[in-house]
């Protein structure tokens, strides 16, 4: 009589993937950054105040009117807030009819999350314009829901967005894994709760904690998020 066994090294290991991905879009799905600081440097040329990438810098990632609010401080230009988001969405979305930017990665990991069943969120302080025309260059339903700038109270780095995102799905935002490129959406996230991916693009991203730093999506699999965040991931 012969007896069989399974050794340890037989075992399949089946990866653990999260309750939900929670995405950031400008600069983390879609390259549209140098969009923001071209509409930006347009739009305070055309009403004769001064702008640079400094400044431009300042404002990636921040609530779109609280961005309106730092040119007109910085620039000197006499536009009221709601004039200068209106004006630099126009001219953002003017750029991505032409052309979606794709970030190395991002859209194979976001398509592959869905081919397994985990939901993605969009999370962005865009407003729904912008987001809608981005997402819809997606294959149906690769977002679950979408949560914009023009539809919370308080924008990054404020935890709202990410919060509301978490309560979308029903989810602990524990579970969730946020990726973000910028300060203020990684501030955002972890403040939340959300272990989070910084994935520093056009402006450095410093230590925060709650967060993990890698170069790229690219090569990244949905098996590999939660060992890329298991050092910041508080034990269940």
């Amino acid at each position: 009589m012969t007896l069989s066994h399974t050794s340890q090294a037989d075992e399949v290991v089946v990866p653990t993937l999260p309750a939900a991905v929670l995405w950031d879009m400008d600069g983390t799905l879609v390259d549209t950054e140098p969009y923001w600081i071209q509409a930006e440097h347009e739009l305070v040329a055309a009403h004769g105040g001064e702008w640079n990438d400094e400044f431009a810098h300042q404002l990636v990632g921040n609530a779109l009117e609280v961005s309106a609010q730092l040119i007109i401080d910085k620039s000197g230009i006499s536009l009221t807030v709601p004039e200068i988001v209106d004006a630099l969405l126009e001219r953002v979305i003017a750029q991505v009819e032409r052309r979606v930017p794709w970030r190395p990665g991002a859209r194979e990991l976001l398509l592959e999350l869905g081919s397994l069943g985990v939901p993605s969120l969009l999370v962005t302080m865009s407003w729904r314009s912008l987001a809608d025309m981005v997402v819809q260059r997606l294959p149906e339903g690769a977002f679950d829901h979408l949560v914009t700038g023009d539809e919370v109270s308080h924008g990054k780095p404020h935890p709202e967005p990410y919060l509301a995102a978490a309560r979308l799905v029903g989810v602990d935002p524990a579970d969730c894994i946020a990726i973000e490129d910028s300060p203020a959406g990684v501030r955002s996230a972890t403040a939340a709760g959300v272990p989070t991916i910084a994935i520093p693009h056009v402006v450095p991203v410093p230590p925060i904690a709650g967060a993990v730093h890698i170069d790229t999506l690219a090569g990244v699999a949905a098996a590999d998020l939660t060992t890329i965040v298991s050092s910041v991931r508080s034990p269940r």
